[in-house]
């Protein structure tokens, strides 16, 4: 449903929760060369070799005796080496077969330097076909994903060359995986166009330059140290490690290939991903480069014929495959150059991107790199007059992103909030702003909520307290939930406290015990605008609810953030709560780990124990509290 301009009086509505992209208009654009089927069996064996089920099964299992083997020791490097030889002897159809193809990824994420460059070697003759197969691209990007193992390993150092047989000396893991650029480099066009060989080329980039992205970890968790399994994807961020100067010399003429053929990199959706890709990397290693880059790509995009409504470029942000190219550029630019795109090919455009159902995500990647004053104040007078009209055109995402941008730089936080409160429906009259928090984490405007069916040109009714304590919460969203986040980290986030505290004990417990709803409980606990004192307003809301939050799998994470950071004598009110029911606390799965962690069987049997112990930890955190502050 659309929106205009808000009238004092308009009838309450439900904003959608946000859509996903559609199919937005081809840009124009050279097409990708064509890639005639023989040209991938150009280098494919003439038979392809044939994996017995006898030899499936002895490498299903030596893999699994390897994982019951001890984790060091002469026994298990044997049993490496020799399991290792065998796969050489047959790399080429462990690769190619599906089985076979997921036991070497896993053989090759315990495989020492000189094994791995010999299975390497012996696939590198058929390279460009195991590239370009469904089953050996993943084969190809383990071992390539080992790296940074290898390397930090003194074995991964050593620069000594190893006879292999009749073959001559085994190259180095460096000259494989430059001898692999250079053959991805020869028929770069080919490579990142082909559906499996695009994934080879976005690993290469990040090999070479030393930097594992957080989709790539999640992707290929079963290739990563024990260690790095064991991170939830969500907590992974991009990793550097140390690779030689050569790789990153070699990155760069990878990448000088984009610009040979910028348009189909621009517009072929298996390409795009490769460049997106380079763009982060170039970012974080090569940042003159990736200016350069990008500028090759806003200089082509803006020498296309002009839309009717403004920049050409506008009609690539329209566009699903090159709109996301455009957010990798927008998150990578520098705050000048930034600045000068906005007031080149944004500005005047915002709210009609806004509304556009692809273009809207460029927008919140614009929102997302803004950094300074200057631009959110353009960006802010330009897009809060249509921040109802958004969220009802189902974009609460931008909105979400105008939000975080106030929070980043620190400015338009008091505008932004009162701007919020009149979209919502809870501006005027005054009382209804108590309710903010329910509407807010519902993505739901006033009337919507409370089920109100006013009459257009009737006055907005005053908001009744008794009804709202009546209401359970609502259903939690997860960008309702970030944009609490956002507003709880503002310098002065008063008006949110005052409704959270205005939360019934029942409310506030469906909010901590929601996915996303307990974030809002971390931001109370985190956020440096939020005063012990508030915070403490807040919680005591809690005070009965303990129970339930700890037999809670999101509440009893808050519950044990709440302990952690709680005075003694606060904690002496939970556990003598969660004391009064100890058989149900033991028996409930999350429960028990909550007793475990308040030490409860102590506090129920030797309370003066407990209360000395309880006294050494909130002394200790004092201290640690006080040394950070220095």
């Amino acid at each position: 449903m659309g929106l205009g301009p808000r009238s004092p009086h308009k009838a309450g509505r439900r904003f959608p929760s946000g859509g996903k992209r559609g199919n937005g208009a081809k840009a124009p654009g050279r097409p990708l060369p064509d890639r005639p089927a023989d040209r991938r069996s150009e280098s494919a064996p003439e038979a392809l070799p044939h994996l017995s089920p006898e030899a499936l099964g002895y490498f299903r299992r030596a893999l699994s005796a390897l994982k019951e083997a001890p984790e060091t020791g002469e026994e298990r490097d044997l049993m490496v080496h020799n399991i290792l030889k065998e796969v050489e002897d047959q790399a080429l159809a462990l690769a190619t077969n599906r089985t076979g193809s997921e036991m070497l990824q896993e053989l090759l994420g315990f495989s020492p330097l000189k094994p791995l460059c010999r299975v390497w070697a012996a696939l590198r003759p058929s390279l460009r076909f195991v590239a370009c197969h469904r089953c050996g691209v993943h084969v190809l990007q383990s071992a390539l994903l080992q790296l940074p193992r290898l390397l930090r390993s003194p074995a991964g150092k050593e620069e000594e060359e190893e006879e292999d047989g009749d073959d001559g000396p085994l190259e180095t893991l460096e000259e494989l995986v430059l001898g692999l650029a250079s053959e991805v480099c020869d028929d770069f066009l080919f490579y990142c166009g082909d559906t499996h060989g695009s994934f080879v080329v976005r690993t290469l980039l990040q090999v070479l330059g030393g930097t594992l992205l957080e989709s790539e970890r999640a992707r290929h968790g079963g290739s990563q140290p024990r260690e790095a399994q064991k991170t939830p994807a969500r907590e992974c961020k991009p990793t550097d490690f140390e690779v030689p100067e050569t790789f990153l010399s070699r990155l760069q003429d990878l990448c000088s290939c984009f610009l040979k053929d910028i348009a189909v990199f621009i517009t072929d959706k298996i390409s795009s991903f490769c460049l997106q890709v380079a763009l982060q990397i170039l970012h974080r290693k090569l940042p003159q480069f990736c200016a350069h880059l990008c500028s090759a790509v806003t200089a082509y995009l803006s020498s296309r014929n002009a839309s009717a409504d403004g920049s050409p470029l506008l009609l690539f942000l329209r566009d699903q495959t090159s709109s996301r190219l455009l957010e990798q550029v927008l998150l990578v630019l520098e705050p000048p150059k930034l600045q000068s795109l906005f007031e080149d090919h944004f500005q005047g455009q915002l709210q009609t991107l806004a509304a556009h159902p692809i273009a809207n995500f460029p927008l919140q990647r614009l929102l997302d790199a803004v950094t300074t004053p200057e631009l959110l104040s353009l960006v802010f007078e330009e897009l809060s007059p249509a921040l109802e009209a958004v969220l009802a055109q189902g974009h609460p995402g931008v909105v979400i992103a105008l939000v975080g941008a106030c929070r980043r730089v620190g400015a338009h936080q008091t505008q932004v909030l009162q701007v919020l409160l009149e979209a919502f429906h809870c501006a005027e009259p005054s009382s209804r702003q108590i309710a903010c928090v329910p509407l807010f984490v519902t993505l739901m405007a006033y009337e919507v909520y409370y089920g109100l069916a006013e009459e257009e040109g009737a006055a907005p009714a005053e908001h009744q307290e008794e009804m709202a304590a009546d209401r359970a919460l609502g259903e939690v969203t997860v960008l309702g939930s970030l944009l609490l986040q956002h507003l709880l980290h503002f310098s002065t986030p008063t008006l949110i406290l005052r409704s959270l505290g205005a939360l019934t004990g029942p409310q506030l417990l469906t909010l901590a015990q929601s996915p996303a709803g307990s974030h809002v409980l971390d931001a109370i606990l985190t956020s440096p605008s939020v005063t012990r004192k508030q915070r403490h307003r807040v919680l005591k809301t809690l005070k009965g609810q303990y129970v339930a939050l700890a037999c809670s799998r999101h509440g009893s994470r808050v519950l044990d953030a709440i302990w952690s950071g709680a005075a003694l004598g606060a904690r002496k009110e939970i556990a003598t709560e969660l004391g009064e029911q100890n058989q149900e606390l033991i028996r409930d799965p999350f429960g028990h780990h909550v007793a475990r962690n308040v030490a409860l069987t102590t506090f129920l049997k030797r309370r003066e124990a407990w209360e000395q112990q309880q006294g050494a930890v909130a002394k200790r955190r004092r201290a640690l509290n006080s040394i950070l502050e220095d």
